[in-house]
């Protein structure tokens, strides 16, 4: 599949009219009404991501984190970075400066 979200592959695409799911359908007209009820609130604007930076133990912020360690070879102390993956939160969803076209909006804005 190319492009970047997968929803059409989980039979749930926001911006057409047709809704078919994989999803069994428990009472019909119910989950086919709360389907519609979706598809018309749905916007091609995406405004908040998933950040890609975490928290470490004190507080920083960033997208990996090091730690200098010192390694004797042969009688020669050298200094490395060794990279941290414990003890590190995501930082979660972050809100958009600019709000963005989702990357399943079917439609052309503009063509030059």
């Amino acid at each position: 599949m190319m492009g970047g979200s997968g929803s059409k592959g989980k039979g749930y695409w926001p911006f057409s009219g047709s809704g078919g799911g994989d999803e069994p359908a428990k009472d019909g007209q119910e989950q086919s009404l709360a389907r519609v009820r979706s598809i018309r609130n749905a916007t091609p604007f995406v405004f908040t991501r998933r950040s890609s930076l975490y928290f470490d133990e004190d507080g920083d912020l960033a997208h990996e984190f090091y730690e200098e360690t010192l390694v004797t070879k042969n009688g020669r102390k050298k200094a490395k970075l060794k990279r941290i993956h414990k003890n590190l939160i995501p930082q979660g969803i972050v809100k958009l400066d600019h709000p963005c076209i989702h990357v399943d909006f079917p439609v052309v804005i503009c063509e030059v």
